[in-house]
C-alpha cells in the first residue's frame, strides 16, 4: 500500500523533470514530507486542448486531492476509502476502470513510507527512495461534478486521483508486501497517453521495480502523526 509520502521539489523544478507543457495550477504547493491522503498532490496527465482541439494533447502539472471520488459518486466522502488502487484488478473495478481507461497519471515523488510490525502503536517506519532521482508513482485521476454549485464555480470540479499499488520487490518486501506501481520514464508517454485504451495493453506497461533500484531506511515515528512535517523526518534512525 502507500498511505504517506515526500515531495520536496517545486512546481517548476517538477515540470522541467517530467518534461511538461503547463503549468495548470491555482495554487503552488509547498514542499511536503509527510503527504496524507486527502492532502493535494502534483500531478502529471495528459489532455487536450479546449481552444485548439486539433492540436495534440498536452502534458500539464496540475493539483489534484489525494482520494479518488468517481464521477458517479452521490458525495466525494467515498474518496476517503479509495486511496490506494490494487493493479492486478483496477481495470475492472467499477470505481477504477474508466479511469484506467482513459484518465492515467504520474505522482511524482522522492519517496514513500511502510511500516513494519503487526502492533498498533509499536510499528516501525521505513523511507523508501530510489538509489538516484526520483520516483513516478502510478496513478489514476478522475472528475466529479458538484451539482450543488453553479458550471462556473471554481469549486464546481472535484479533480482527484488514487495510487496504483502491486507487490512489493525484495527491497521493499520485508517491509510490506504491497508498494506503489512506479512508471519509469521510457513508459511514462504511453502511460499518459489518453487514446490508448486497452486494458491488457495497458496493464503490460506496468511491470514491478527492478530489484535494486530501491533503498530503505527506518526514520522516526514522528512520520506517525499527519502534523509534523519537515525535512527531518527524512533523517535515518538507529532500530
Amino acid at each position: 500500500m502507500c498511505g504517506r509520502y515526500a515531495v520536496s521539489q517545486s512546481a517548476d523544478d517538477l515540470a522541467d523533470e517530467f518534461g511538461v507543457d503547463r503549468v495548470d495550477v491555482r495554487e503552488r504547493l509547498q514542499p511536503d514530507w509527510n503527504i496524507a491522503p486527502s492532502k493535494k498532490v502534483y500531478a502529471v496527465l495528459t489532455r487536450g486542448r479546449k481552444d485548439e482541439p486539433e492540436a495534440p494533447p498536452e502534458r500539464r502539472l496540475r493539483t489534484l486531492k489525494w482520494g479518488l471520488v468517481p464521477s458517479w459518486a452521490k458525495d466525494p466522502s467515498i474518496g476517503n476509502k479509495l486511496v490506494n488502487a490494487r493493479v492486478e484488478t483496477a481495470a475492472e473495478k467499477p470505481a477504477f476502470r474508466r479511469a484506467f481507461a482513459a484518465r492515467r497519471c504520474l505522482l511524482p515523488a522522492e519517496g514513500f513510507y511502510e511500516w513494519r510490525g503487526e502492533k498498533k502503536g509499536e510499528k516501525q517506519p521505513f523511507f523508501i527512495h530510489p538509489k538516484s532521482g526520483s520516483l513516478a508513482m502510478a496513478g489514476l485521476y478522475e472528475i466529479w461534478r458538484d451539482k450543488s454549485r453553479p458550471e462556473d464555480d471554481p469549486e464546481a470540479f472535484l479533480w482527484s486521483v488514487v495510487i496504483l499499488t502491486t507487490d512489493a520487490t525484495d527491497d521493499v518486501g520485508q517491509i510490506h508486501d504491497r508498494m506503489p506501481m512506479l512508471v519509469e520514464p521510457d513508459g511514462w508517454e504511453q502511460w499518459l497517453d489518453p487514446g490508448r485504451t486497452d486494458a491488457d495493453e495497458l496493464g503490460r506497461l506496468l511491470k514491478p521495480a527492478m530489484p535494486g533500484i530501491l533503498d530503505a531506511y527506518p526514520v522516526s515515528t514522528e512520520v506517525n502523526r499527519v502534523s509534523n512535517n519537515g525535512p527531518h523526518l527524512l533523517d535515518p534512525v538507529e532500530l
